[in-house]
């Protein structure tokens, strides 16, 4: 089975997560796929194939040596995100690409004057949706990389590569992805995510992450008779919104710039409710923030008196470069395997986050790598053949550098 098969294949289960629900995996039908892959890995040879209760896979490529050679991992999520239908996906491949408009389907079209990526791909084969559903490249096209790069080295023994060991997870999409990962049982000295863009990305710098949940408590009075006794909670929301900088939100900033992002506003005159996420590159600027955004509901305490504003800000992750800055030979060996196959880095921050940084804190350094697929989420996702094909060369050499590494 080639890569092409493998990743269309993928993209027939519908693998979408979702986030309001308790279970794990947060949608019964990722496991559905979770055990078509099981079976796929063991019809492919690999060892110690294992899916635990929640969904998680594990499998290993026995080393081909006896040489002393460190255990590496690699790690792809299998959900899809909430923010678009992962069902009933209708894949098909647009050859040698023109760099002109795609019609995807009736009135649906995909073009480089909306999407500027496009031009990059131009003579490449292009995998693209019908318009009204999203692909799935974010993650299947990481997991069928992986595979079809360890059956590749399980058919050519003469590259020499230690136990590689593969893992594929639920719930990625949600933030919940590495939470239940078994890091002791995977066994590895380090990893790589395969759940980048486009060709070329390594990404070892994320975000470090909070969330905070605003209350403002309310006294409603007939409007007619609240003088001196209304307290308008939708107002104080509102008094609150404005205290932190227009400057620093997701729509203004770029980079390693950080933000304060209001996700959503449930409001009435009794009880308000915001709900922000906070980011920064920069540990001392995102415990700045953290103390900003308390600070602002003191001061309307002082205001409107104690009680009036509660504010709860909880770390959700932090930035895996302060993971991977002591053990910089992990990327170095990505840098050399992508030149070695003629891929340019583009090495670069990540702004959002990754299972891999919440691995690293718990003791597996693992950057991410690019996966190829652009435009994630959407109907207008798509990915490149070759940029797959070059991904999969890529986790090839990877293996074949590490063989020859010493600590």
């Amino acid at each position: 089975m080639d890569i092409v098969e493998r990743f269309l294949n993928y993209t027939k289960f519908d693998t979408q997560s979702a986030e309001d629900t308790d279970c794990v995996p947060s949608t019964a039908k990722q496991l559905v796929f979770a055990e078509y892959l099981k079976k796929e890995l063991e019809a492919e040879g690999l060892d110690d194939v294992e899916m635990d209760d929640k969904g998680y896979i594990y499998a290993t490529l026995k080393a081909n040596t006896k040489a002393s050679i460190p255990t590496i991992g690699f790690i792809s999520h299998y959900d899809t995100s909430p923010d678009c239908s992962g069902a009933d996906i209708k894949a098909r491949i647009v050859r040698n690409y023109n760099g002109k408009e795609i019609v995807l389907s009736e009135g649906l079209t995909s073009s480089p004057r909306k999407f500027p990526e496009l031009l990059q791909h131009v003579g490449e084969d292009l995998i693209v949706t019908d318009g009204h559903t999203l692909l799935g490249a974010d993650d299947k096209a990481g997991i069928a990389e992986i595979v079809q790069a360890v059956c590749y080295l399980r058919d050519h023994k003469d590259i020499k590569h230690g136990d590689i060991r593969v893992a594929f997870n639920p719930d990625e999409e949600i933030g919940m992805g590495a939470h239940h990962f078994d890091v002791e049982k995977f066994g590895c000295q380090w990893a790589y995510t395969m759940d980048g863009g486009d060709v070329g990305e390594l990404e070892f710098e994320n975000f470090n992450a909070a969330s905070a949940k605003i209350t403002f408590k309310g006294i409603s009075v007939h409007p007619g008779y609240a003088k001196g006794k209304m307290v308008n909670a939708n107002a104080l929301a509102t008094e609150f919104a404005k205290m932190l900088p227009t400057n620093e939100t997701p729509e203004t900033t770029e980079g390693y710039q950080g933000f304060y992002h209001l996700l959503g506003i449930q409001s009435n005159i009794e009880e308000a409710r915001m709900s922000y996420i906070i980011r920064d590159h920069d540990r001392e600027h995102f415990e700045d923030r953290k103390r900003f955004i308390a600070n602002c509901a003191s001061l309307m305490n002082e205001k409107y008196g104690d009680g009036t504003v509660v504010c709860e800000v909880k770390d959700q992750y932090y930035n895996m470069k302060e993971k991977i800055d002591p053990q910089m030979h992990v990327i170095d060996l990505v840098l050399h395997a992508m030149q070695a196959v003629g891929v340019a880095p583009k090495v670069k921050p990540i702004r959002g986050g990754t299972d891999g940084a919440q691995l690293s804190f718990r003791g597996l350094p693992c950057p991410n790598i690019f996966a190829g697929g652009v435009n994630f989420h959407g109907p207008y996702e798509f990915i490149s053949i070759q940029s797959m094909e070059k991904a999969m060369q890529v986790v090839v050499k990877i293996c074949e550098l590490t063989a020859n590494y010493n600590e």
